[in-house]
């Protein structure tokens, strides 16, 4: 019984580094060669593995994506930016929220350029994992806004759907990289002038 738990082990051990180079193939081909196709037969030669494994692991080119976009995510925070956005005081969780996108989306800046990009031109050549992100950073968004008017923050002028397309605008990977990239301002500089102007033009 011992022997077969550690059999177990090591293949479950094997199959987690072959998904892990897989997903580091996806990055670099990416980084490398941003105006190219993502190639399967590319990612599985540099990954060392067959072309068939690459579909045995993800089941198909959108689970690949769908993966690089959950992975692009556990990376980048996420989970941290969840807790400091959920903050019992509304208004600290908008600054931590802000925060949390902003260090994600520098976290994995070039991958995420290329995957928005090409999300923009074809969203199936990305198998709509951008779009899923983004659906779920909608949500995110609403929530907050939620909280913020249920706690008394939002101006009066300032409805909820008003405020979480304000936040939406903000939060979205094109403002931050105009900041980050256009301006080459720095993490801080890009959270102190989103949260700055998200509480000015929302908040009381």
């Amino acid at each position: 019984m011992a022997t077969r738990k550690y059999e177990q082990r090591l293949r479950a051990e094997a199959a987690q580094e072959t998904r892990r180079r897989i997903l580091d193939a996806v990055y670099d081909q990416l980084r490398t060669t941003p105006s190219k196709p993502v190639s399967i037969d590319r990612i599985a030669q540099a990954a060392k593995v067959a072309r068939p494994t690459v579909y045995l692991v993800f089941g198909s080119r959108a689970g690949l994506f769908d993966a690089v976009g959950a992975d692009l995510l556990q990376r980048g925070g996420f989970e941290s930016m969840i807790e400091k956005s959920d903050h019992p005081d509304a208004r600290e969780g908008l600054r931590g929220g802000i925060r949390g996108v902003v260090e994600m989306y520098a976290a994995n800046r070039d991958v995420l350029r290329v995957l928005s990009s090409m999300a923009t031109l074809d969203s199936a050549a990305v198998g709509g994992a951008i779009e899923r992100l983004e659906q779920g950073r909608a949500a995110g968004m609403a929530h907050l806004a939620e909280r913020l008017d249920e706690q008394g923050v939002l101006r009066p002028d300032t409805t909820v759907d008003r405020a979480a397309d304000a936040l939406w605008l903000l939060t979205g990977f094109d403002s931050f990289d105009l900041l980050y990239t256009g301006r080459s301002a720095s993490v801080d500089h890009v959270v102190d002038i989103l949260v700055t102007t998200a509480e000015r033009s929302l908040c009381r």
